[in-house]
């Protein structure tokens, strides 16, 4: 009886014993799987983190939030359907600082999020508030749940242009978690599940929800109705791990060791259910068994420690290999994100060589347009030139006969005459030399009516030979920040379009206005001629769009640049009759 009582104790204690053991074992498994489940996660989105960054400070982004275009438009669409398919991001966007979208790398797609407003969502106003954001949320197009990372975008000065903003989907995550076998999930600050590789737990609780649960969580989400609930079972308190039962989709109840562990998000919390496969009551049984063995055989003892011995080997060299390949994915992930670092610094020289490129082409297509307009020119300067030298003609016989006569004084004033016409002569050709020269363009204060003056000194021939009767209206004396010549060729190509849109009307008329608000200065040119067809002006300033069978469509488009590089503007403006561009650019 003795035997048998001690036996049992020993028995009870061993399996104890055993127990504290297997389950140890069981966490520390957990332990390192929910490390390298978290690490996965972490890589992922720190990866994901780098690109909002980056576009934030690329040129064609700035570009694109600064002065919207088609081409601006249409350029950042393919960089970002590009990247997006490179980084497996969901979708990247961005919204100037109205919350409208302007670009998005779904451009393509029929739920595109081109020109939706998302100044509503979280992620917009956190990072117009404090240039960065991080949100949850389901998609309002898609339905689709994903993590929004956001980037404001700022301006030279300092000035918020817009959001960048990318949306993570974990699909792929998930699947590779589900692959694994191991349930895994992470939970927000309230503890709603949030990234699942159990599809049916997405957004269910830990808890019952409350009222602190709920200011914590996703509660402004359009869930289903069976959200928010518990999941069916109890998920343990505290970072230790503990073990729980409950069934995974239709299978059985099985026993798992639940571990939990921090993410590189802020609140979220990732944890992991290790099967325990039976592993603790084997131990505990065997433990038993060997016991009462031990007790009954003693000479069985050393053999049952050797098989202890291999076992708690086998677990050893199982943890190294667990290291071990942890080691070695958290190497592939840092690789990874790496390359994709180099080859976004890469994309970004790039870019730099084309923009400068760019450069070099306008101020090519600006000489170009100015000697085209040039020529067009030269038959009504010619004509502005005939009649002074005419006059020199007549002038000189006039103070040839006066001489002859000995009536100096008045010869002398004949002379004067002379003079004044070879002066305008030269002024008329003075301003074709400085129009036609190819110089850099430098931003400075100058006169506004210096440039009208000499613009219309190269124009006036010809608007005078097409009949077209200009009409000033306002004070040209204010100083305005341009390059003279430069601006003079604005002036120049939008008196010549409208002369030639006039082009045999008998009323020609033209009204150039100088109007001055508050720091800018409106130069508006207003004709009486046929105006512009709505089809055509929503494309006006679009390269190569041109209404005349012998023009190249550059014209408006090089002199909006112009405009635009004084800090200005260049528009089409709706008008009763003919056609009305106005010009507003920055007082000095």
């Amino acid at each position: 009886m003795g035997w048998l009582i001690a036996g049992v104790a020993l028995a009870w204690i061993a399996g104890e014993f055993a127990r504290r053991d297997a389950v140890g074992e069981l966490e520390r498994q957990a332990r390192a799987g929910a490390a390298l489940h978290a690490a996965v996660l972490r890589s992922e989105l720190d990866k994901q983190r780098a690109i909002p960054i980056v576009l934030a400070g690329d040129p064609d982004v700035s570009e694109l939030l600064a002065a919207p275009d088609a081409a601006a438009v249409d350029r950042v669409d393919r960089k970002l359907e590009r990247l997006a398919t490179q980084t497996r991001a969901a979708v990247i966007y961005v919204l100037d600082a109205e919350g409208l979208t302007l670009a998005s790398s779904n451009w393509r797609a029929s739920t595109s999020f081109v020109g939706a407003r998302y100044g509503f969502r979280p992620y917009f106003s956190n990072a117009m508030r404090d240039a960065e954001g991080e949100f949850y949320a389901l998609g309002t197009r898609s339905g689709r749940p994903g993590l929004y990372l956001s980037r404001r975008v700022d301006s030279s000065g300092g000035e918020p242009l817009g959001v960048v903003v990318l949306k993570v989907e974990f699909d792929a995550l998930e699947a590779e978690w589900r692959a694994s076998g191991e349930p895994a999930w992470v939970t927000d600050p309230g503890g709603v599940v949030l990234v699942t590789s159990v599809p049916e737990w997405r957004f269910r609780a830990v808890a019952p929800m409350d009222d602190r649960r709920r200011r914590l969580s996703l509660t402004d989400l359009t869930l289903s109705p069976g959200a928010l609930s518990p999941l069916p079972f109890q998920t343990p308190d505290g970072d230790r791990p503990r073990l729980v039962r409950t069934a995974i989709g239709d299978g059985r109840p099985q026993t798992w060791m639940h571990s939990e562990t921090d993410t590189a998000t802020p609140g979220w919390t990732l944890h992991l259910l290790t099967p325990e496969r039976g592993v603790v009551g084997a131990a505990v049984n065997g433990a038993r068994g060997l016991t009462l063995l031990a007790v009954s055989l003693l000479a069985l003892a050393a053999a049952l420690l050797m098989r202890r011995r291999r076992q708690a080997r086998a677990r050893a060299r199982a943890e190294e290999e667990g290291r071990v390949e942890l080691e070695r994915r958290i190497d592939e992930r840092t690789r990874a994100l790496r390359e994709a670092n180099l080859a976004l610094n890469r994309q970004i020289e790039e870019r730099r060589r084309a923009e400068a490129a760019r450069e070099l082409l306008r101020d090519e297509l600006v000489q170009a347009s100015k000697l085209a307009a040039l020529g067009q020119i030269v038959a009504s300067v010619a004509h502005e030139i005939n009649q002074p030298v005419a006059a020199i003609q007549t002038q000189a016989e006039t103070a040839g006969v006066l001489l002859e006569r000995g009536q100096t004084d008045k010869a002398q004033g004949v002379l004067r005459r002379i003079g004044e016409l070879t002066g305008r002569i030269g002024a008329i050709t003075q301003d074709l030399r400085l129009f036609s020269r190819k110089a850099p363009s430098v931003i400075d204060e100058i006169r506004l009516e210096d440039a009208i003056q000499g613009a219309l000194q190269l124009t006036r021939g010809r608007l005078e030979e097409r009949g077209v009767d200009l009409e000033r209206r306002g004070d040209g004396e204010v100083r305005v920040r341009a390059d003279q010549f430069r601006l003079e060729q604005v002036i120049v190509n939008l008196i010549k379009n409208a002369a030639e849109a006039m082009e045999d009307q008998d009323d020609a008329r033209l009204i150039l206005t100088v109007a001055r608000e508050g720091d800018r200065v409106r130069l508006i040119f207003a004709d009486n001629g046929p105006g512009v067809a709505p089809e055509v002006a929503r494309q006006l300033f679009t390269p190569f769009v041109t209404t005349r069978a012998n023009g190249l469509g550059l014209g408006l488009v090089i002199c909006r640049d112009i405009v635009a590089g004084f800090g200005g503007e260049l528009d089409l403006v709706a008008s009763d009759e003919g056609a009305t561009f106005v010009a507003t650019l920055r007082t000095a």
